[in-house]
């Protein structure tokens, strides 16, 4: 099946979905509500036989099958994935094994093929310099086009010093470049804290895991021994998490409002509200974010800026918080699709409007380019990119941040477009952040 057709099937793979959204509004009464969906289900039909009698090559149906089911739900959640019989027992086999991989947090939210949300520090993913908004395009030769979400994090996974080939674009780059990256057994990087100046403390969470918002409750209370009076929390590059967490850490700093609401079609409503009793810091508070910033920590991000609680300072975040769960299909699959979203104290839906900061400061940190022969080249410029350069100066995010804490900088709120960077991927539509599938 040529690439062309693939693009066409799942561009009207799409078009399905939203004419059944739009039925299901448009219909007049309920019975006909209740119809509306099956018409177009008709019209799917009418368009699958098509393409078996009157496409030029006589097509692979099952491939146009699949292609189909992987267009409809990466329409309607960017981490959704259906896995046939096989590639379910292949990801349950997985999940119960501790495996080594690359370290890439994926998704399907700016591509048809995978796209990179996040690196997570030192692994090896990152030492290469793989980064939010690249695209792989093929898994050791074999397309991610329609490539389930969950499956290709099976294929990622191996046994420690195995290698995988990537082929990966990069929005400044036409060419694809192909890499060679060995799997090993990737380590969370550790939450830090440090004083910048003399009155200010620095907390970098790198991820949101099980028991991260109890470590910033304690370095908190470090900071304060050593004289802190203004904190700045960095929530850049945190793309992995549990839900959970980022209402807890939120409550750190928040002594009464909504953190945020956890909704779904089927999902009872859960609203999660600021705990008086778990506060440990009272005093001024920024909160830095990028495209890496995920699931929990855009929830933290969301509900202090949405409670006027602290300044947020940097990129408009990824745009994901849901809770998602495995559905077993009557072939022996499994869909992984959300059940609910979060939504913000404001009310937005966090997948569909990410979170923009009040104050959009552009990052600063490096792309490298990726080439075949110069591997340590580009781990070595990975280095740049990292939240804490030596020198609060150097990072452009973390010095506004500085500036508004101070006082020194204006407080008018920047533009709400969101700040972009050199290595913002397009946005062609509309990671509890799923703990891994």
């Amino acid at each position: 099946m040529n690439r062309t057709f693939k693009n066409v099937l799942v561009t009207v793979s799409g078009m399905l979905v939203g004419l059944l959204l739009v039925g299901a509004v448009l219909g007049q009464n309920p019975a006909a509500q209740a119809n509306e969906p099956y018409r177009h289900l008709n019209v799917f039909t009418e368009v699958f036989a098509r393409i078996k009698s009157d496409y030029v090559e006589e097509p692979d149906m099952k491939n146009v099958t699949l292609g189909a089911i992987n267009g409809l739900l990466v329409t309607v959640d960017p981490f959704a994935s259906y896995l046939d019989a096989g590639q379910y027992k292949a990801y349950l086999k997985a999940k119960e094994a501790k495996r080594a991989g690359l370290g890439l947090v994926l998704s399907r939210k700016y591509s048809a093929e995978l796209s990179v949300v996040d690196a997570i520090p030192g692994s090896p993913a990152d030492q290469m310099g793989l980064t939010t908004g690249d695209i792989i395009e093929a898994i050791n030769g074999v397309s991610t086009r329609d490539m389930p979400l969950a499956y290709a994090d099976v294929m990622l996974e191996g046994e420690p010093g195995t290698t995988v080939e990537l082929t990966v674009l990069r929005l400044r780059k036409p060419e694809p470049t192909k890499i060679v990256l060995s799997r090993s057994m990737v380590v969370m990087p550790t939450l830090t804290a440090r004083m910048i100046g003399q009155d200010t403390g620095l907390i970098t969470v790198p991820d949101l895991s099980s028991g991260k918002s109890a470590q910033v409750a304690s370095k908190v209370r470090e900071l304060e021994r050593q004289g802190m009076k203004k904190l700045v929390l960095d929530l850049r590059h945190a793309a992995t998490s549990e839900a959970g967490e980022g209402a807890a850490l939120a409550s750190l700093f928040l002594d009464s409002g909504v953190i945020a609401t956890l909704e779904g079609q089927k999902y009872e409503k859960e609203t999660f509200k600021a705990d008086p009793s778990k506060v440990v810091w009272k005093g001024e508070l920024a909160v830095l974010t990028n495209r890496g910033t995920m699931g929990a920590a855009e929830i933290t991000a969301a509900a202090l800026q949405d409670n006027k609680r602290a300044k947020v300072v940097g990129e408009r975040t990824y745009g994901d918080a849901a809770v998602r769960k495995a559905i077993p299909t009557g072939d022996g699959g499994a869909l992984l699709l959300a059940v609910a979203k979060f939504k913000t104290p404001e009310g937005k839906t966090i997948q569909e409007t990410s979170v923009t900061p009040a104050f959009a400061v552009a990052g600063n940190e490096g792309a490298p380019d990726l080439e075949d022969d110069d591997a340590g080249a580009a781990a070595g410029a990975a280095e740049a990119r990292r939240p804490e350069p030596a020198k609060p100066a150097d990072d452009a995010i973390l010095k506004k941040a500085i500036e508004l804490l101070s006082g020194k900088a204006e407080q008018a709120a920047a533009s709400p477009a969101a700040a972009v960077s050199p290595r913002q991927p397009k946005v062609l539509g509309p990671l509890n952040v799923p703990a891994k599938q």
